[in-house]
């Protein structure tokens, strides 16, 4: 059952692959910003997925972030996120990005209750 309070860790190690030099959205090798909000939206992603419905997923609208601090190749970064209100599909979640114990990331994250199918049929016309 959907509820606040849901929580979920995901970890990934910094690398050549998911820097900003690497992914254009910089020119140094750190920690790009876009590569640590996908890492908070699979924390959010992983949270609430087995309290989903059967055929159900979620997908995301909104996010407001701030990447307080860069990270190095080698860092292990851990985003955490938290489910803080449930107003029907709609789920908000505060994430956060740590590399070690140091924040590095912080905002809040907005996704949607979908069904799958439904979902995929309405983009595929």
């Amino acid at each position: 059952m959907l509820k606040e309070g849901l929580t979920y860790k995901s970890t990934t190690t910094v690398s050549n692959e998911n820097s900003a030099l690497t992914m254009g959205s910089g020119n140094l090798p750190v920690f790009a910003t876009p590569a640590m909000v996908a890492l908070m939206e699979n924390a959010t992603m992983l949270a609430v997925a087995d309290a989903l419905p059967e055929g159900f997923t979620t997908v995301g609208s909104e996010m407001n972030v701030r990447h307080i601090k860069p990270s190095p190749v080698g860092a292990q970064i851990t985003a955490v996120a938290l489910l803080t209100a449930v107003e029907g599909r709609k789920l908000t979640f505060d994430v956060s990005a740590y590399d070690g114990e140091e924040q590095i990331g912080k905002g809040v994250h907005v996704r949607f209750m979908v069904d799958i199918e439904r979902f995929m049929n309405k983009i595929n016309r």
